[in-house]
């Protein structure tokens, strides 16, 4: 029967452990740490190639998408008159119809002019070109008017009593203010 103490795989609590042992067991944890350092820098690694991989092709899409952008801006510079111009062309067809006419009478030429006016102004306003045309007796806006002259009026003081000529804008933005006169302070 062989007792605990001679076998050293099995060593009885409170025996002396061999030499070897003691410097088995250090190795081991070193060896098991090592291991498992390793294993985390391998997971480590292939974490920051995904990571990379997902940078790289982030900064591609954002590449494309501003160069794209740059295009269509580009393209709509290019183009942003297409609409108005397209709009145009009738205008330029009535007004050539007009003078082609060799024996018009007055009132024909008049009726034509007018036609083309109407036709002019449709076309402004489909490309939001407005008229600004303030009436007689309305308050004076100095963002879409300008005023000439003040003129003495029985209107109120700073209100609008003629208008030379009409203004326009596009947009909301004034391209040319109305010109008129202004009521002069009482």
């Amino acid at each position: 029967m062989s007792d605990n103490n001679s076998n050293p795989a099995n060593p009885a609590p409170g025996d002396p452990v061999s030499a070897q042992e003691q410097m088995t067991s250090p190795a081991a944890n070193e060896a098991d740490a090592l291991s498992q350092a390793q294993a985390e820098l391998a997971d480590l690694q292939a974490k920051n190639a995904t990571l990379a991989d997902q940078y790289l092709r982030a900064k591609a899409d954002a590449d494309n998408a501003r160069r794209r952008a740059e295009d269509e801006i580009s393209k709509a510079r290019k183009f942003a008159v297409e609409g108005f111009a397209d709009s145009l062309l009738p205008v330029v067809d009535s007004l050539e119809a007009g003078l082609g006419l060799a024996q018009a009478s007055a009132e024909q030429i008049r009726e034509g002019a007018q036609a083309t006016l109407r036709q002019l102004l449709a076309a402004l306003e489909r490309n939001k070109v407005l008229v600004i045309n303030p009436v007689a007796g309305s308050k004076f806006d100095p963002h879409q008017q300008q005023a000439i002259s003040v003129v003495p009026s029985e209107l109120e003081a700073n209100t609008v009593v003629t208008v030379l000529q009409k203004g326009y804008s596009i947009a909301e933005r004034v391209l040319r203010p109305a010109l008129v006169t202004v009521a002069a302070p009482k």
